[in-house]
């Protein structure tokens, strides 16, 4: 009669199934460590987040009207949030920013700046020899004629040198200054430095960078007071008008700082003669933004290389350098006023050549020649007034003093006082008007007043997010393990064939006792070794 014995099986539960652990249960018959605890799911997330309202939308309990409710509330002030935010950041990526004025800031060293002065005229007519007016035709208009007074035909000079026809023709500062005074004491020619600029040869007072005069008070009468004689007999007379000729009559001034060369034929002002100009200056000291507020070139920046000829950088030395390399790209030279050691360009290719040349330059971001504004920049504003001179009575002083007559002295004599308005300074800063700290301040507000959120919240959701995609990343990688034997429900009924079958000693041959195992589990230990399979056996 077969036998059939019938035994229950209790096999560890997977890791995978949510239990409560009993005090018991720390380990497994097997002596294994327990698994890894599996994430949590999103229910029990929201009862426990920070984040307002999560916890009514998406917690454990019922669904129903309430609960739709809550998540639409929930969905609403996250599209609020998340537009407010937006509009944020397109301000702050705008870069806004302000102009910040201290009308009276007190001026760090009170020197005065340089004045570069030119006559209009840039040739004086009696200086000019015949070769002169043969080479400078295309600039002063006059027809080249021989030396008995007839019209050129086939002349020949020597080639000619254009520094040497500025220096020697151009107007000499010691017979156009009649007196100057600076700061109550007297000064002279002496005091002034020779400049080329597009009006040819022009003089600077004050150009020395390492020893600028300072000026020790405000007003008029502490300042640079010129009195200067423009010698209109000396002017060109006009045979036909070219891109130089020059129907005005009196003198261009520029006052910049000495780190900055002259511009004047753009940034200069006009004086004329017949009056005294009174300009009264303020020194302005400008802080502007770089990049990504504005287009200001940073002193640090080292892509902009050293300009060539001139101790620090700025917009007019800049210009000048652009118009030098355009100048040499087309005539292999460089026209007088600009610095270097390349050819001079001859005087009969300085229209032709170099003025349709510079006229091709344009200005701005978008043209060739693109000069950044410096990020500070020492400027000086001007308020220019003036009166007539001379009058009656002083009109026959000065035609006796400088044995000149009436008339001369109203058609040429001037006089220029140049002065601080005060010994202060304008300081005008450019500041960001929305910066990140504003931005942050502003996202939190928003985050607080719609959702109830802080960063911490944030890193919360975070760490949601890791935590349930490592999990699926290591069931994804996770090889699936072969099952030692199927069960069904705890319980595995085993036939007596099948027990003789999995007897290590089917046989009656197994000494009984030389450790053959018997037909049935030995009883002796009735929960099996320590390291045994199962937690429970029972037959």
């Amino acid at each position: 009669m077969p036998i059939e014995i019938v035994c229950k099986i209790k096999f560890a539960e997977e890791d995978g199934k949510p239990k409560e652990k009993e005090a018991g249960d720390e380990q497994s018959l097997l002596g294994a460590a327990r698994g890894a605890v599996a994430p949590r799911d999103l229910a029990a997330f929201a009862s426990t987040s920070t984040l307002h309202g999560l916890g009514r939308a998406c917690g454990p309990g019922p669904h129903g009207l309430r609960r739709a409710l809550w998540t639409l509330a929930l969905l609403t002030s996250l599209a609020a949030f998340l537009y407010q935010a937006a509009s944020l950041a397109r301000g702050y990526l705008s870069r806004p920013h302000l102009l910040a004025m201290d009308p009276a800031a007190p001026a760090p060293v009170a020197g005065f700046p340089a004045v570069t002065l030119c006559n209009i005229n840039r040739f004086r007519h009696s200086a000019l020899s015949d070769a002169d007016i043969f080479h400078l035709a295309n600039l002063t208009g006059l027809p080249p004629k021989d030396r008995d007074g007839h019209r050129a035909a086939g002349l020949r000079y020597p080639e000619p040198d254009m520094v040497d026809i500025l220096n020697r023709t151009g107007h000499q500062l010691a017979d156009m200054l009649k007196s100057c005074n600076f700061s109550g004491r007297h000064c002279s020619a002496s005091n002034f430095s020779v400049v080329y600029t597009r009006y040819g040869k022009c003089y600077t007072f004050n150009a020395d960078l390492q020893r600028p005069l300072p000026s020790r008070a405000g007003g008029m009468g502490s300042g640079l007071e010129l009195m200067l004689d423009i010698q209109q007999e000396e002017y060109l007379p006009i045979w036909k008008e070219t891109n130089e000729t020059s129907f005005e009559a009196g003198i261009r001034v520029q006052i910049h700082s000495q780190e900055e060369p002259p511009y004047i034929h753009q940034l200069g002002f006009g004086v004329s003669p017949g009056f005294q100009t009174f300009v009264s200056c303020q020194e302005q000291r400008l802080t502007y933004l770089p990049q990504p507020w504005g287009n200001c070139r940073a002193e640090s920046e080292l892509w902009e290389p050293k300009l060539q000829g001139y101790s620090a950088y700025s917009v007019s030395a800049c210009r000048l350098r652009c118009e030098k390399e355009a100048v040499l790209q087309r005539c292999h030279c460089r026209m007088v006023h600009m610095p270097g050691n390349e050819t001079i360009c001859p005087p009969n290719i300085y229209i032709e050549c170099a003025d349709h040349t510079l006229d091709s330059l344009g200005g701005g971001s978008e043209g060739p020649c693109f000069c950044p504004t410096p990020c500070n920049l020492t400027r000086y504003g001007k308020e220019i007034s003036m009166v007539r001179i001379p009058n009656r009575g002083s009109a026959r002083y000065l035609a006796r003093k400088y044995n000149r007559n009436e008339t001369y002295i109203r058609e040429n004599f001037l006089v220029l006082d140049i002065f601080f308005e005060a010994l202060t300074s304008e300081a005008m800063e450019q500041r960001a008007a929305y910066g990140l700290s504003a931005l942050l301040g502003d996202l939190g507000g928003q985050m607080g007043l719609f959702i109830g959120a802080s960063i911490l919240t944030l890193l919360e959701i975070l760490d949601y997010v890791y935590e349930v995609s490592w999990d699926r990343l290591k069931r994804v990688w996770r090889h699936p393990k072969t099952p030692l034997r199927a069960s069904s429900g705890g319980i595995s009924t085993l036939g007596l064939q099948e027990l003789k079958e999995q007897s290590p000693c089917p046989s009656r041959g197994c000494a009984e006792g030389g450790g053959a195992s018997s037909l049935l589990p030995n009883h002796h230990h009735p929960h099996g070794p320590p390291g045994g399979l199962f937690e429970d056996f029972a037959c």
